[in-house]
Parts: C-alpha cells; structure tokens; sequence
C-alpha cells in the first residue's frame, strides 16, 4: 500500500530502479491554448547546482550523463487519461554517478505567458514513486495548495544520505518558468 506524503515529508526508497510518475488535470478554462505542462529533472552536485548542462533531464535531453535518469516522453495534450501519469521519469539509483547527490523534479508550464496559463488553472497534481520491478506505488504526494499564479513547481527530490537514497515531498511553486529554474540549478539559458 502506498504511503500518503504530505508536504515536507521524507520516506527512504530502498530500491533500485524507480519511476517518477507525475500527474495532473488542466481545468476547463478557455485560454485559446491546449496546455502543456512538461516534466524535467535537476541532477544537482553537492553544492545544489547541476555539474553540467547535460545533468539537466528534459524534452530536449532525454538522459543525465550516467544515463541513470531517463526523461519522459513529452505529453503535449496537458493530461492523460485518469488514473494514468502523464509523464513518467525513471532512475535507476545504483548507477548515479557519485557527483550527484539529489535529483529535485519539477513541472513547468510550457509557454505560460504567451498562454496565460497557470497552476490555478490545473487540478489534481501529484508525484509518485513507483517500484519499477513490480509497478507497485511506493508513495505518493498530491499537491493540495493553491497555485495561483505559479507557473513552476518542484513536485519533490531523490536525495542521498550516506549511501542510502530517500524521498522528500517539496511542493514549491514559483511564479517564473523553466528559464528561472534552469538559472537557479547553475545553468545558463539559451
């Protein structure tokens, strides 16, 4: 049975290859624009930045350098079908290369200002691990604020601890996108 995460709250994982599965359900809201939100993940060192562009997992780049983390396939239709995660992110921890320490997940909206889109605008969010020998729900966090005007949120983070890895369930929005991000994890924007 899956563990309910609340905000803050940290499990261990204790296994070897995870799927990150994120979710969510855009609302009916008429801004002229399908929505898409896209699934990225921050490979980040000891210092919180990532080593290098290519540690940044994203539509663009489907692998970190290790290849340990493998990016989702870009959903550009704003949801799934219910029940189903619209992107899916998958790690396998042995094979992390020793100079990452975290890997932090987010959700941006793709061109939130010229589609005036935001995360009040979207419902039902969550992230989940998930054991990707037996598909069972290891934890799951449904991300319960108001999003208001946030247009980027880091959904949670794999982080490790000696030579263990656990879970926290983040839940920080921001009212910038993907380039914000991008800058904040040590990277520079095109």
């Amino acid at each position: 049975m899956a563990i309910n995460l609340v905000k803050g709250q940290r499990i261990s994982v204790g296994l070897s290859k995870v799927r990150v599965g994120l979710g969510w359900d855009p609302n009916e809201s008429d801004t002229g624009y399908d929505f898409d939100l896209d699934a990225s993940a921050f490979c980040l060192g000891a210092n919180g930045k990532c080593p290098s562009d290519s540690h940044f997992v994203f539509y663009g780049n489907k692998y970190s350098p290790d290849k340990a983390v493998e990016g989702a396939e870009d959903d550009l239709t704003g949801g799934a079908t219910d029940g189903d995660d619209d992107e899916v992110i998958t790690v396998e921890l042995p094979k992390v290369a020793s100079d990452v320490q975290e890997i932090v997940f987010v959700v941006t909206i793709y061109e939130h200002d010229v589609r005036k889109q935001n995360f009040g605008q979207v419902r039902n969010s969550y992230i989940r691990i998930i054991d990707n020998a037996t598909d069972e729900v290891l934890a799951i966090y449904e991300l319960e604020e108001d999003f208001s005007t946030e247009t980027a949120i880091e959904f949670g983070r794999l982080y490790k601890r000696g030579s263990e890895w656990k879970f926290e369930a983040i839940g920080k929005g921001y009212n910038k996108g993907l380039d914000f991000l991008v800058e904040k994890y040590g990277l520079t924007v095109n």
